[in-house]
């Protein structure tokens, strides 16, 4: 199984787990990596700043539910068929939690909600993260990193090189050089 750094987040301890591993218990959040090509989809959410979108599960919700539900309220995204990708560790002294991870092709983007805590969203090359993604360590890039291989080994079994979101959803690039512009709520 392939091993990866720890990292911290303020008081918390983060370790990576990659699929099979399965959580002792319950994932109390999920979070999604939603490439289109090789674009990943980042959300603006307010007090976090830029992240995938990601958020709890809800009492008797599936994690692949939450993940769907939080990329539509987060990114006004569709995501395709959700690969498991593994899951977080989140330790703060003697509580433990887990964070369960998934990695999809972006399908499409509509708008985002107007009631939810997001405020924009971008696809994002990985060279372009550290500058803007809220938690930036070399945990978070690896897995960055493992989540696209995985969809890669996935597209070439599947015999599909890439997808990106169709023309109607694309952007010209930003001023600021990103390869997609942000959107806005």
């Amino acid at each position: 199984m392939r091993r990866f750094p720890s990292g911290r987040y303020r008081k918390q301890v983060l370790h990576f787990f990659p699929a099979p591993f399965r959580p002792p218990l319950r994932p109390f959040v999920v979070l999604v990596f939603a490439w289109s090509g090789d674009r990943v989809l980042v959300c603006q959410i307010e007090d976090r700043g830029w992240c995938v979108p990601s958020g709890r599960i809800e009492p008797q919700e599936l994690p692949e539910d939450a993940a769907r539900r939080e990329a539509m309220e987060e990114g006004g995204a569709v995501l395709g068929d959700l690969l498991y990708l593994g899951t977080y560790q989140i330790r703060e002294g003697s509580n433990v939690r887990w964070a369960s991870c998934y990695v999809c092709e972006l399908q499409g983007l509509g708008p985002i909600p107007e009631w939810t805590e997001s405020t924009a969203c971008r696809l994002l090359r990985l060279d372009e993260l550290p500058g803007v993604y809220h938690i930036w360590n070399q945990l978070t890039e690896q897995v960055f990193r493992y989540s696209f291989e995985v969809l890669q080994r996935h597209r070439e079994r599947i015999g599909v090189s890439r997808i990106d979101v169709g023309a109607a959803d694309a952007a010209p690039p930003s001023p600021d050089g990103s390869s997609s512009p942000e959107r806005s709520a």
